[in-house]
């Protein structure tokens, strides 16, 4: 099987840098977990060293069999460890080295770092790499279904609702393992894009640096 590895060097705006996840950002996401982890109910987030080391080691493993393609998330103010995101699930035609569709996701932010504006620069950014370079036709998003502050981001984001698939993956939430969970599914195909980009910099005007 011949595996399409995607690199993607590190992009940059105001708020966000989205730097290819390295080894040398586990200080960083140590101390960007240990925050308060409240708003971490549906989502897997390590806790402390070998949990961070583990899970650093698993997605760059999964990035050389070409399943993802993870980036830490730093505060363009000051370059600190903010968290996590990703592109998963890069769909590909026949002989192409690039995707027609893709998936963001695996996202996750210290508590410090949420409501400031950089998730949504950082979808800015993801998104605008997907259309604007890759040409993608489709980016999905996809939560648990019972995730409704993650739901409520990213309809705001111009998501389009495209429905609930039942028992789709195996949930994320603590205590909840060998378990699956209903997924809720969004996407912004190519024509919304333009609208979408608007949108996503018009909601960036209202966030200072």
């Amino acid at each position: 099987m011949n595996v399409v590895r995607l690199e993607i060097p590190a992009v940059s705006g105001r708020i966000v840098r989205l730097e290819p996840l390295a080894p040398e950002h586990v200080d960083g996401l140590i101390a960007a977990a240990g925050e308060n982890r409240g708003s971490f109910a549906f989502t897997t987030v390590p806790h402390g060293r070998a949990e961070v080391e583990a899970y650093v080691h698993a997605l760059l493993e999964a990035a050389n069999r070409g399943e993802t393609v993870p980036f830490a998330q730093l505060r363009a103010s000051d370059d600190s460890v903010a968290g996590i995101t990703r592109f998963l699930a890069p769909r590909f035609a026949s002989r192409s080295s690039t995707p027609y569709a893709v998936e963001i996701g695996g996202t996750w932010l210290a508590a410090s770092a949420q409501r400031t504006g950089l998730n949504v620069e950082a979808k800015l950014l993801l998104l605008s790499y997907a259309f604007d370079v890759w040409r993608v036709g489709r980016v999905d998003f996809k939560t648990d279904a019972r995730n409704e502050r993650s739901r409520a981001a990213i309809a705001a984001l111009g998501a389009e609702f495209e429905g609930v698939l039942r028992n789709w993956q195996p949930s994320h939430a603590d205590g909840e393992e060998g378990r699956l969970r209903d997924s809720a599914m969004y996407a912004v195909v190519d024509s919304q894009w333009p609208d979408v980009w608007a949108r996503l910099v018009g909601r960036l005007a209202d966030y200072r640096t």
